[in-house]
């Protein structure tokens, strides 16, 4: 019998951890498999040398390798924030500012072991979406492991989570009627941990996931979380800050149906990925507009010859030194756009956008939550949240989804005071509620950059029939 509504809200806030796997092993193991996919490589395209890689790799340390304990809102909450700006998704603006909604069925504790786990329905999926389900529930858990990994180390910094592909094209989109990147390889997503007037630090993230149900007999060679972390490796390779190998990395592979419940692995790379900081006001603070920049990508990287391996000229995404100030602007204004999308702002979300970027997109009130802007007004604990909402059915019942964002904290970015806003936004960052519910709502997910997103379920209508 499936779950009531009620029920599946009750799961969708209550707290549960998920495994976290970061060893020596599954270097080793990862490391395996990248010989493996260059063999493949090797004997089909007759190519001579390896594919370039994050040197380096290591398991995550102390507290980091800890259980993740989130409820699975939450874990939908980060997926939301993390992609708001991705033009990818299909039914525009349900299926992009809502991409979370479709999952709130799919996850419960597991009864054996009381991790998180799929439930019957996450475990079947039509066919048609098990890949994307796998991507985006990978995104989901992979994400919120990063975020927590970099809190951990910048505990008194404020953390941006941004869709790599929405930054790149700023600098790198290739020339056409609609600019995009294309096929290369390129991470997922960038983390930077901030605070006013301070350098940023920058991590390179990559993220997938997997259904496949290895066990005992599955050979490594055949264990596509290997697979999934090798080839993140490369991609993370692909980007770099001032010169070769100075940006940290974080992968992670989720195997969404492990013996053990979700299981999320991780791996880390060094480096500092460090930004210069900003003035407050004027030209190179983040008020201001960015030009355009034409980057080099063929040729940009030059790794230096190292344990057997000669010197090469690779491709990749480099942000030369003299650029490092215009990408912390990039990193600033392209996280207020996301913020603004969040809660459903419409024109207003162009002003931070260049035209490789979606100005255009944006601005002609096309884009993906259009149909949904910012028109919902809510008092949650002492803070009031503006943003947008959505209707949808569950099990029959009417349920709505909020997002939105404190509401001085808009109107800041409205105005286009990003310093301004982010300075607040430090302040006020621990000023949130932590819980995991709030009053007349169900589950609740608050982020310390005054962020919120919930759901409750509405009343019946006068013209609704009882089931």
């Amino acid at each position: 019998m499936s779950a009531s509504t009620e029920e599946v809200l009750d799961r969708l806030g209550t707290k549960i951890p998920v495994r976290i796997n970061s060893s020596a092993a599954l270097v080793t193991d990862t490391d395996k498999a990248a010989a493996a996919i260059d063999r493949r490589r090797a004997r089909k395209q007759k190519e001579q040398d390896p594919s370039s890689r994050k040197p380096e790799l290591g398991p995550l340390q102390g507290a980091d390798r800890h259980d993740l304990v989130a409820t699975p809102w939450e874990l939908l909450g980060v997926f939301a924030r993390a992609t708001t700006l991705a033009r990818q998704g299909r039914g525009r603006g349900l299926a992009e500012h809502w991409q979370g909604l479709k999952y709130c069925q799919a996850m419960a504790t597991d009864p054996s072991g009381g991790h998180l786990a799929l439930t019957d329905e996450g475990q079947s999926p039509e066919l048609s979406y098990r890949a994307m389900q796998a991507r985006e529930l990978g995104r989901a858990f992979g994400l919120a492991v990063a975020e927590r990994t970099v809190r951990n180390r910048f505990p008194d910094h404020m953390i941006s989570t941004l869709d790599a592909e929405a930054i790149l094209l700023a600098g790198f989109a290739r020339s056409g009627p609609r600019p995009s990147l294309g096929a290369r390889p390129r991470p997922d997503f960038f983390i930077e941990a901030w605070r006013p007037g301070e350098p940023s630090h920058v991590f390179a993230v990559t993220v997938n996931g997997n259904h496949q149900k290895a066990n005992k007999r599955t050979a490594k060679a055949d264990r596509s979380v290997f697979k999934q972390l090798a080839r993140g490796s490369e991609r993370a390779e692909h980007f770099h800050l001032a010169e070769w190998n100075t940006t940290p990395c974080l992968l992670m592979s989720t195997e969404l149906l492990a013996l053990e419940g979700i299981t999320v692995n991780a791996l880390q790379a060094p480096g500092r990925g460090l930004l210069p900081a900003r003035p407050a006001t004027g030209r190179g603070s983040a008020d201001t507009v960015l030009p355009e920049r034409n980057l080099m990508y063929a040729g940009a990287v030059k790794s230096p010859a190292a344990g057997g391996r000669r010197e090469r000229i690779q491709d990749g995404f480099l942000i030369v030194r003299k650029d490092l100030g215009w990408y912390g602007q990039l990193l600033a204004r392209t996280g207020a756009a996301g913020q603004l999308a969040f809660a459903g702002a419409g024109t207003e979300i162009a002003q931070y956008l260049t035209d490789k970027q979606g100005h255009k997109h944006y601005e002609q009130q096309t884009f993906a939550g259009s149909s949904s802007g910012r028109d919902a007004r809510h008092k949650i604990g002492p803070t009031v949240y503006v943003g947008t909402d959505q209707v949808f059915r569950l099990n029959r019942v009417r349920v709505e989804a909020f997002s939105g964002i404190a509401e001085e904290l808009y109107e800041l970015l409205v105005k286009g005071q990003v310093e301004a806003y982010r300075n607040r936004a430090y302040d006020l960052r621990d000023a949130y509620p932590t819980t995991t519910t709030a009053p007349l709502w169900g589950p609740v997910s608050f982020g310390d950059d005054g962020t919120v997103m919930a759901l409750r379920v509405l009343p019946k209508r006068d013209d609704e029939e009882s089931p």
